[in-house]
């Protein structure tokens, strides 16, 4: 018998008249001290299986068996971690942590429990912050707390439902390393739920993969046959790696993830042209608006120079970005990569005009931008979206302001254009307040695509989708911007999807006074996809290039050591 079952387990729920099955015929068999990853979809029903593993909800058929007994509600026994927090915000983190203590072991004496309760805060990293409320705590360390109380709980089961989704890269690269340090020194059994396929690998001993629901069932078993400890660029380099990684990636590609949107082919642009790029405008309009107008430039057709911005703190002048240099031509898609706190969304929101620039500039099409224009459409980490009205009438507000020439027939057929191209020809009656989150920044993609902008600038867009909507919608966005080859600049954390979407990699060092630290040329044919990205022979040698300049910089500002990029080695 296995320390864990799920022996056909289903589970719906009812909204009102319907009843919809989010879970149908789950098996699953995990044996002491192993280390189980679970990836899926969003809405696949990933947390309704480790809420059902938890004891927190009951399964309509099927059991649950812990040890061979049935599981009926939540225990000790079974620690659990949410992708949110879940603290007492009135609490310090040792009040935090102690709560479970003191649940948990009752019999224990007051010594003995607080000695329990700071061996965990300590464990975690987080004794020089025992005293502070989870206010006063980052992402990072709040999620700390949250792992220390799990483990101080003595668990045999340690349940991690997405608990680092929610982190900046770097955040989530050092609290995996914290995570397998905890379980290789207590070999506890452990089930994650992720959808990080890389964080699977890392983590754990065997990888399962959830199908899309409704009516979600498991999918093979993958076993990671790698020997730990598995450090970020030795895997880089490990073939059974890459191997498992691009089978583990295939598979999910093919029940869904990488599905290309319909396009429907009766959908037609009218021809007209945009204000921002008309080369005969009305005296009606403003000023800034006749002063655009279509250009010959194609080289050099988007400069930084001498790029800076200082900010005013009570400790003086912080210049958080400086001697930022960089051209751009027509049509050119760039990524902007590094550190969190780097600058990258600095240099953006001043490209954007939302910004104020300290020193330098920033020329456009021949000419110098001075404050926001619509022909710089921006796609935010949020989408920013009316709730109020539906998805066409959001992408609607520019369409109407850039075409001020075209009837309304024409416009509507502009925003129904770019909604039908990103897949949402049947949702944009929808009000945005009713869409999920990848749909909602679909929105946002076509509202930037339909204002026809010399300049695309992208904030991290994906940054707060799952990595498997994040792979879906890198798509859409691959498809519309080879349909329309505007210049665009995509700030990003994601090493691969720098890499998937960019011409060239531009990669910053750490603030204060961030700048450029090295670009790398992405010679890999288009169009990309994922699948392709995998299996060709350059695509890990790019990865090695980027990740080495990263943990270059991981510890601050000014390295310590310069490896030598893959590049080099291959020129030797």
């Amino acid at each position: 018998m296995s320390f864990l079952e799920l022996n056909n387990v289903h589970k719906s729920y009812v909204q009102g008249s319907e009843r919809t099955e989010v879970l149908s015929g789950i098996d699953l068999s995990v044996e002491e001290g192993e280390f189980v990853a679970i990836v899926g979809f969003s809405g696949s029903g990933k947390t309704t299986l480790i809420s059902l593993i938890a004891g927190l909800i009951q399964a309509d058929e099927g059991e649950v068996l812990f040890k061979g007994a049935p599981v009926t509600g939540p225990g000790s026994e079974r620690g659990l971690v949410f992708q949110s927090y879940s603290l007492m915000p009135w609490l310090t983190v040792h009040g935090n942590v102690a709560l479970a203590v003191d649940a948990v072991f009752k019999r224990e004496s007051k010594a003995e429990r607080d000695a329990r309760t700071r061996r965990y805060i300590d464990m975690v990293g987080l004794s020089h912050a025992a005293d502070r409320s989870p206010a006063e705590l980052s992402g990072g360390m709040r999620q700390r707390v949250a792992v220390a109380r799990a483990l101080a709980m003595n668990p045999e089961v340690l349940l991690l439902d997405e608990p680092l989704s929610a982190l900046d890269a770097l955040t989530r690269a050092k609290l995996q390393d914290e995570i397998e340090a905890l379980w290789e020194a207590d070999r506890k059994t452990v089930i994650l739920i992720t959808n990080d396929v890389d964080e699977a690998i890392l983590l754990a001993d065997r990888i399962i993969p959830l199908n899309p629901g409704p009516q979600a069932t498991l999918g093979p078993s993958f076993k990671v046959d790698i020997p730990r400890p598995r450090g970020r660029m030795a895997l880089n380099h490990d073939p059974a790696f890459k191997t498992l990684r691009a089978s583990v990636t295939d598979y999910l590609m093919k029940v869904g993830i990488e599905a290309q949107t319909d396009s429907d082919e009766t959908q037609t642009l009218p021809n007209v042209t945009p204000i921002t790029q008309a080369e005969s405008l009305s005296e009606s309009l403003p000023e800034a608006y006749q002063a655009a107008a279509a250009s010959p430039i194609e080289n050099r057709y988007l400069e930084f120079f001498n790029l800076k911005k200082i900010y005013p703190t009570p400790k003086g002048p912080l210049t958080v970005v400086e001697n930022f240099n960089l051209t751009l031509n027509k049509g050119e898609f760039i990524s902007l990569i590094g550190h969190s706190g780097c600058g990258k969304s600095t240099v953006l929101s001043m490209a954007a005009g939302l910004n104020e620039i300290s020193g330098g500039g920033i020329v456009l099409d021949g000419k110098e931008i001075a404050g926001a224009g619509p022909e710089r459409a921006v796609v935010f980490q949020s989408p920013s979206l009316m709730p109020w009205l539906t998805a066409r009438e959001n992408v609607a507000l520019g369409v109407d302001t850039v075409y001020p020439k075209a009837t309304p027939a024409e416009r509507r057929a502009i925003v129904e254009y770019y909604l039908a191209k990103v897949g949402l020809a049947d949702a944009m009656h929808k009000p945005a307040a009713d869409l999920s989150n990848g749909m909602k920044q679909r929105v946002g993609i076509a509202r930037a695509f339909a204002l026809s902008p010399k300049l695309l600038l992208l904030d991290e867009p994906f940054g707060m989708l799952d990595s498997l909507t994040r792979w879906e919608l890198q798509g859409v966005l691959m498809e519309v911007w080879k349909r329309t080859q505007v210049t665009a600049v995509c700030v990003t954390h994601d090493v691969d999807e720098a890499i998937l979407l960019a011409d060239r990699i531009v990669m910053m060092t750490n603030g204060p006074n961030a700048t450029i630290g090295k670009i790398v040329e992405v010679d890999l044919p288009r169009p990309r996809s994922r699948k392709a990205l995998l299996e060709h022979p350059d695509y890990y040698a790019y990865r090695e290039e980027v990740l080495a300049f990263l943990e270059e910089f991981e510890h601050g500002a000014t390295p310590t050591a310069k490896p030598e990029s893959s590049a080099a080695k291959a020129a030797a």
